[in-house]
């Protein structure tokens, strides 16, 4: 609920209705990923995201159940974040489209695919070190770690895509303001890459502990 209601606040045009410039969603997002995380890793892990549940799924840190419990949530949260935004707001979000996520007019759909792909696998990286068992010690910079990592992804694919690399996110202004076009590419993307992520890294870099003989 709050990556919705926060995040998406940093894209309102309030300055005479002109656009912010996109470093502003990327902070904005990267900040509020990173006070999720300190204050309710603890409690859930602090997914907020049906790409972050998968790769956790696929990991072996999540039952199927709780992992679809996860990603329910995560929907109506997003859903309720954007809906309190829509209440609150000044500008009318719903006629503005605010805060959608949609492909660079230039783009090609399998571009904009790749690009939401390559990006929610260097997500789903990043959450496969943290979980890696090498690191289990090394946890008081994890929101930093994924913070900033949004901030940078966001800032790099931004411009392309919108960087959303979170269906539950996209999902949220989609259906509030009816807008659904090329709305798939940001389920298909994101999972895919959240899927890849936790095979590459198990694959590549997860230490496999040798049976003492």
């Amino acid at each position: 609920m709050l990556l919705l209601f926060l995040g998406c606040m940093t894209t309102i045009p309030l300055d005479g209705f002109d656009i912010h410039p996109p470093m502003y969603s990327a902070i904005g997002f990267g900040t509020v990923v990173l006070f999720n995380i300190a204050s309710f890793g603890h409690i859930s892990g602090a997914h907020m995201n049906p790409s972050v549940t998968l790769s956790a799924l696929l990991w072996g840190n999540l039952t199927l159940p709780l992992g679809i419990a996860y990603v329910i949530a995560q929907c109506l949260g997003a859903i309720v974040g954007y809906g309190l935004l829509v209440a609150v707001s000044p500008v009318n979000l719903i006629e503005e489209c605010i805060c959608m996520t949609t492909p660079h007019p230039n783009h090609a759909v399998y571009q904009a695919i790749i690009v939401e792909i390559i990006l929610s696998l260097a997500l789903g990286f990043i959450n496969c070190s943290v979980w890696d068992p090498v690191n289990k010690e090394k946890v008081d910079g994890i929101p930093l770690r994924l913070g900033f990592t949004i901030v940078a992804l966001s800032l790099a694919g931004g411009p392309l895509t919108g960087a959303s690399m979170n269906p539950a996110r996209s999902l949220a202004p989609a259906l509030w303001t009816g807008n659904w076009s090329q709305h798939w590419i940001y389920w298909v993307g994101p999972l895919i890459g959240g899927a890849l992520a936790p095979i590459i890294y198990k694959l590549m870099w997860l230490k496999k502990e040798k049976p003492y003989v």
